[in-house]
């Protein structure tokens, strides 16, 4: 078995260098405007009859205005009621041509989903309806408190969950005041208190012409992606551009927030300000915390808590860029009575990190590990359409995904550690610890 390890260790790097190579390939990315002046953005990928659109509005939790979650609820009740048809009809003529429906809103946007067969007999169709769906929600007042009910389920859920909970006092102590700050499903007493004219308001609001974008892969020619995106965003109001969130105020000092929890495990949150998604600094943030804490057990996060003492079954750290400043957050769980040591170790973990950089060769297997699996992760046309999404939401490059490999292979050890000592600054930390109470013990 051991004579297997040089072959397995050669076969593995002929892969890895040739996935590499594959990404090379990736298809050009084709854009232009909407007769009513929608930004598109269209990859054709002929290898599968199918198509994803993604329609993307500058509608996320960052536009509550102060009532938390009303993005969100405007966002889920798309799917519950457009003109004259009923939650139940919309997904009768979904299941009918095989199409898959899907809405999401986060901090930064608002997201509608489409995924179908491209035959014009099913597509047609399913554009049709995600066209009205868009164009003409009833926000009929039963579809209000339904999903009112479930969002509010969703709340107590969430404060029942130690992880949830420390992810909430984590974002309010980060941002302060800043709309980054509220939770993004709202709290019982937001939700209780919005009304069907909050979302009606909101709606006409954001969900315009002027605050959308359009991402579409698939087997289509430019004509066809032309007309989709023309029926898919054609009936929406012209609307008035949205301004950019509010630049997110820096940290004015550390601060250790522990929440009592009955579990036997502390989950903890250790973070800061992070980046926008416009920064040029993030690629080189990213490959070095590849090295730090985003690949698994094998980055020097883990490798300091879980391998050398055992404090957790591992730990990762990752930087989340938003069009503002984004968190970067490293994230544990650990037994009560190792929050301290697992804690203090985290600290100096990141502290020596920031201050001396990564080793030369581990960066540069860190490199080879994200280049190399970069093709598999625009695999099949969900995951590019998740990729064109993000492209056309921030206004990145058109050519960013046939340049990513080369952006990667072309920033150096200096520049990694040039990033995180302008960017991390370990002595300014929001640290979160949720737990340290015992769970009671369970009833024979």
């Amino acid at each position: 078995m051991p004579a297997l390890k040089p072959l397995l260790s050669g076969f593995l790097a002929a892969a890895l260098l040739l996935i590499s190579s594959l990404a090379v390939a990736v298809p050009d990315i084709q854009h232009w405007r909407t007769a009513n002046n929608i930004p598109v953005y269209f990859i054709a990928a002929r290898e599968l009859p199918m198509i994803d659109a993604q329609i993307l509005f500058s509608a996320g939790s960052v536009r509550d205005d102060g009532k938390p979650g009303l993005a969100q609820f405007t966002n889920a009740l798309l799917e519950e009621g457009a003109g004259d048809w009923s939650a139940d009809e919309i997904a009768d003529r979904l299941d009918r041509i095989g199409a898959r429906l899907s809405a999401s809103s986060r901090r930064d946007s608002a997201t509608v989903s489409l995924r179908s067969l491209a035959d014009p007999r099913y597509l047609q169709p399913a554009v049709e309806t995600v066209a009205r769906l868009l164009k003409e929600p009833t926000f009929a007042p039963d579809a209000v408190e339904r999903v009112r009910q479930q969002m509010l389920n969703a709340v107590q859920e969430r404060a029942q969950s130690p992880g949830a909970i420390a992810q909430d006092a984590f974002f309010k102590a980060l941002y302060g005041n800043h709309p980054y700050a509220t939770p993004s499903g709202g709290t019982t007493a937001s939700l209780n208190a919005l009304t069907r004219a909050d979302i009606q308001v909101f709606h006409r609001r954001y969900y315009t012409a002027a605050n959308a974008v359009i991402a579409i892969v698939g087997d289509l020619d430019r004509p066809a992606a032309e007309q989709l995106a023309n029926t898919l965003v054609g009936g929406l109001p012209k609307g008035e551009p949205v301004p950019p969130p509010l630049p997110v105020p820096p940290v004015p000092a550390s601060q250790t927030i522990r929440i009592p929890h009955p579990s036997t495990q502390s989950h903890l949150l250790i973070g800061q300000v992070g980046v926008n998604r416009a920064d040029p600094d993030y690629y080189a943030l990213y490959l070095g915390n590849h090295v730090f804490g985003g690949n698994g057990l094998v980055s020097q996060l883990a490798q300091e808590i879980r391998e050398k003492r055992g404090l957790a079954y591992g730990a990762y750290s990752a930087f989340s860029p938003m069009r503002q400043a984004g968190p970067f957050l490293m994230n544990l769980q650990t037994r009560n009575d190792q929050v301290d040591t697992a804690l203090n170790v985290a600290q100096t973990t990141l502290r020596e990190f920031t201050a001396k950089g990564p080793d030369a060769q581990v960066l540069e297997e860190a490199r080879q590990n994200i280049t190399g699996g970069f093709a598999l992760d625009i695999a099949g046309n969900g995951k590019l359409a998740n990729y064109l999404g993000m492209i056309a939401f921030y206004g990145l490059p058109l050519d960013y995904l046939q340049n990513y490999i080369s952006v990667m292979n072309g920033i150096s050890l200096a520049q990694v550690k040039s990033a995180w000592q302008r960017h991390v600054q370990p002595d300014r930390l929001i640290t979160v610890i949720v737990g340290g109470q015992s769970a009671t013990p369970a009833t024979p």
